[in-house]
């Protein structure tokens, strides 16, 4: 296998061996490892010294279940520290298919005004990947709903694309690296800390993979991985989230706009409360029995990426039975609806899809609109306003170039006390004072704030593992750790982190997934191993951000949630400093 790196100072290429040290590095772990090793702390995050890093998980591209997953790394302009944001789409299994354990794009062109594209594919004379630029000038500025299709005609419908759209060209801190789905929707995101913009710095407008004669990967032991990847399904299909027809693939990540309401832990207008009147409307349920009734059957959910037997990406459809949108995500459905005091499901669904065209990160986009709501730029419920700001945020008009610096930002411009961001990364669909393990995690990843970083939501709220109490505060920073550490080993496997449901359930499934990497690298890991691993790669991106200058002093909560009660509990954050300290102290 190589690592595979792509100078955009002067368009050059080379393979090297992937070193000893990185051995049994993948996903979020190698993009971590070598962000630390390669990238200046202080460096500008959009200028030459900082990049980016794709690595696909340990099980991309087997036939192991839900596991086409692909980590993209760098130093973020969102939170000036690092960054892994994950994705899920065939562009992972195709860079793992052609041996390419890393792609790094490094180095600036001088000329800002071309814009080029990389066409990767395996040459079976050669018998490794080769790199083909072109310009790719003419496409920019554009919607990419627009450009997409033009990419497939020129290349073949059977590749597979990573591009941003206006936003990264922007340079905002809300842009996403934008991948195509099964249906070839450019609608997959690696949306998180404005690593659109980071694409966008090297001038590279589209990285496009085609592994057609790749030989795919080895296993040291196949006998032994079919065993992990029976057990893997096995528990999949057996549990009342994941199984088919269960809750992800019947209502989408959206079917806890309800649950989440109804524990009084669903963030409000721009995190005033935790309950929303409309909740229902904009909910999961609420997506199904809309597309039952205009489309007069029962429509069921759809895979983002190969292998995906959870399948819950969902499509909003509008009354003439044309597509308006896919996918509306729990935390896109939230951001753009009880976010904003919004709960007309089509404007919220126009929104998503605005998102999409544009290469906007939604969690952001709507924590940005929420603050700026807050702050007087226009009132809550007013959809055909916030449309119009998603608008002139992917125009480059208006108020749309400071609205796209992020949920941070926005509240620095207009004087909002209440700023829901940690590390100056907006926050996601949990209230903290409602759900006060999730408030640690947010309060000490890595990542700024982040949910998926370490989902305590499956104990706090759906009762996986075992229920907690989310009021509570007591044991919530071990929680986290553990959560958090379990978390950046699944994030370097392969597996989507929805696995999570099952393996944390049904022990065959953890064992299952722990069998199939031990198939894969030939290695004897048990669980205790996978738990040291997670921990290790948080120690490399906590190392990254302090000589970064953000200190433990930074894993703070924004003042209001110790202070601000929260209806309908009348909850403060009351997590003492010193247990979230304990977080990363005892690592």
């Amino acid at each position: 296998m190589w690592i595979l790196r792509i100078n955009m100072s002067d368009l050059s290429t080379k393979l090297e061996a992937v070193p000893e040290d990185y051995k049994l590095l993948y996903g979020r772990a190698l993009t971590s490892k070598m962000i630390l090793d390669e990238v200046p702390p202080l460096c500008h995050a959009l200028g030459p010294k900082n990049k980016l890093v794709f690595s696909a998980g340990i099980v991309t591209s087997s036939s192991a279940p839900t596991s086409a997953r692909l980590s993209v790394g760098s130093k973020s302009p969102l939170t000036g520290g690092i960054k892994e944001s994950n994705v899920g789409s065939a562009w992972g299994p195709d860079l793992a298919s052609m041996l390419v354990r890393a792609l790094v794009v490094e180095g600036m062109p001088e000329k800002n005004d071309v814009y080029w594209g990389a066409y990767i594919k395996w040459d079976a004379e050669k018998a490794e990947p080769v790199v083909e630029f072109f310009d790719a000038t003419e496409y920019t500025g554009q919607d990419v709903y627009d450009i997409y299709p033009k990419m497939f005609e020129k290349f073949g419908d059977k590749v597979s694309i990573a591009s941003m759209g206006t936003a990264g060209e922007f340079g905002y801190g809300n842009a996403g690296i934008v991948f195509n789905d099964m249906a070839r929707r450019p609608s997959r995101y690696a949306g998180r800390g404005g690593l659109g913009s980071v694409l966008a710095s090297k001038r590279l407008k589209f990285i496009i993979l085609n592994d057609k004669g790749a030989p795919g990967i080895t296993m040291v032991d196949k006998a032994l991985f079919d065993e992990g990847r029976k057990k893997m399904i096995d528990a999949i299909r057996s549990h009342p989230i994941s199984k088919p027809k269960g809750g992800l693939n019947s209502y989408g990540t959206a079917v806890l706009v309800n649950i989440l309401n109804e524990a009084g832990g669903l963030p409000t207008r721009n995190f005033s409360s935790g309950r929303y009147e409309g909740a229902a409307k904009t909910s999961g349920e609420a997506i199904f029995e809309t597309n039952k009734e205009r489309m007069g059957k029962e429509i069921y959910n759809h895979a983002c990426s190969p292998g995906c037997i959870i399948q819950c990406s969902n499509t909003l459809y509008n009354e003439d039975k044309s597509e308006l949108t896919s996918c509306i995500e729990y935390e896109s459905t939230w951001a753009l609806g009880a976010n904003l005091g919004i709960d007309n499901l089509d404007d919220i669904g126009l929104m998503v899809q605005l998102c999409n065209a544009y290469g906007l990160d939604t969690i952001e986009t709507g924590g940005s609109l929420g603050v700026a709501m807050d702050g007087g730029l226009l009132p809550f419920g007013d959809s055909k306003g916030a449309i119009k700001l998603i608008e002139e945020m992917g125009k480059g008009t208006g108020t749309g170039r400071s609205l796209g610096g992020g949920v941070e930002v926005t509240g620095k411009i207009y004087g909002v006390r209440r700023v829901p961001a940690v590390k100056g990364q907006g926050m996601p669909a949990y209230e903290p004072r409602a759900v006060k393990g999730i408030g640690i995690t947010y309060a000490t990843t890595t990542m700024g704030a982040d949910h998926t970083a370490g989902y305590t939501i499956c104990p706090e709220i759906l009762g996986v593992s075992g229920k907690l109490d989310p009021l509570s505060p007591e044991g919530k920073a071990a929680l986290s750790r553990a959560f958090q550490a379990t978390t950046a080993f699944i994030d370097s496997c392969g597996h989507c982190l929805f696995i999570a449901f099952p393996i944390l359930d049904i022990a065959a499934g953890f064992e299952g997934m722990v069998q199939e990497c031990n198939g894969v690298l030939g290695t004897s890991w048990t669980a205790d191993d996978v738990v040291a691993y997670g921990a290790q790669v948080l120690k490399w991106e906590r190392q990254f951000n302090e000589a970064a200058g953000i200190s433990k002093e930074m894993d703070r909560l924004p003042e209001f949630f110790s202070t601000d009660p929260l209806p309908p509990h009348n909850q403060v954050f009351d997590i003492p400093e010193a247990a979230l300290d304990s977080v990363f102290g005892e690592m």
